[in-house]
């Protein structure tokens, strides 16, 4: 049974959120101090964190950096504000995705189901060594290392690198890695991707690598590697 996490202050929310994520038999955590949920999470160990951005003492992104700085864990933001600002905060701090309220529960267990399908089943593939540019990517622990230094990358963030580095010199569309990032691209916004990769690109750059993630406008993105010419 994979464990959830819900931070979230509405009783009556929380109670039907919880009552939804059963039936689906979902273990359901819910946060007893607002001031201590790291404490929580860190005793918890849940599987996946659904948080919200208004919360008493501090707000859903101080806790969502707080979780980041120790753990990967897939983290899905729930939010009644509708500013755009708040879909792009989150993804930058390196959560998973983003459900606006109200919603209808089949899209926030779908988004649940996909995300954990995607974190966990991937987890459980046999470690692969890949080589780009001089560098070294290991998928099953979500590093990439070369001459400067070791970068550890988010799910989608390694995801990503993945798809373009299997695919190299060849423009992989937006439309194709929305699809394995999310599943169904009808409820993602075009701008979390943008959001994703310019999240790989910044982390890229302490390895001198970003440059080598081109976007090619109106088609995708490329990773590209010299030739070799014998």
């Amino acid at each position: 049974m994979f464990q959830i996490m819900l931070i979230e202050d509405d009783p009556s929310l929380f109670q039907e959120i919880r009552e939804r994520l059963q039936q689906w038999s979902y273990g359901v955590y819910g946060v007893k101090d607002f001031g201590n949920v790291l404490q929580e999470f860190t005793a918890v160990r849940p599987d996946l964190v659904l948080i919200d951005i208004q919360l008493p003492k501090f707000d859903g992104f101080h806790w969502c950096r707080q979780i980041r700085a120790h753990s990967n864990v897939p983290i899905i933001f729930l939010s009644s504000r509708d500013h755009p600002t708040d879909m792009v905060m989150s993804m930058q701090l390196g959560a998973d995705d983003f459900v606006q309220k109200p919603f209808h529960f089949e899209v926030l267990i779908a988004k649940i189901q996909a995300t954990l399908r995607r974190v966990y089943n991937y987890n459980t593939e046999r470690v692969e060594l890949r080589t780009w540019r001089g560098a070294t990517i290991e998928y099953g622990r979500n590093t990439i290392a070369a001459e400067r230094g070791t970068i550890e990358l988010t799910k989608n963030e390694m995801l990503i690198l993945k798809l373009l580095v299997e695919q190299k010199n060849r423009i992989v569309s937006r439309e194709e890695l929305i699809r394995s990032l999310w599943d169904n691209e009808h409820f993602v916004s075009d701008n979390t991707l943008t959001v994703n990769v310019n999240r790989l690109r910044k982390k890229l750059e302490d390895l001198e690598l970003d440059a080598y993630i081109e976007t090619k406008v109106g088609q995708g993105y490329m990773a590209t590697e010299e030739v070799q010419v014998l």
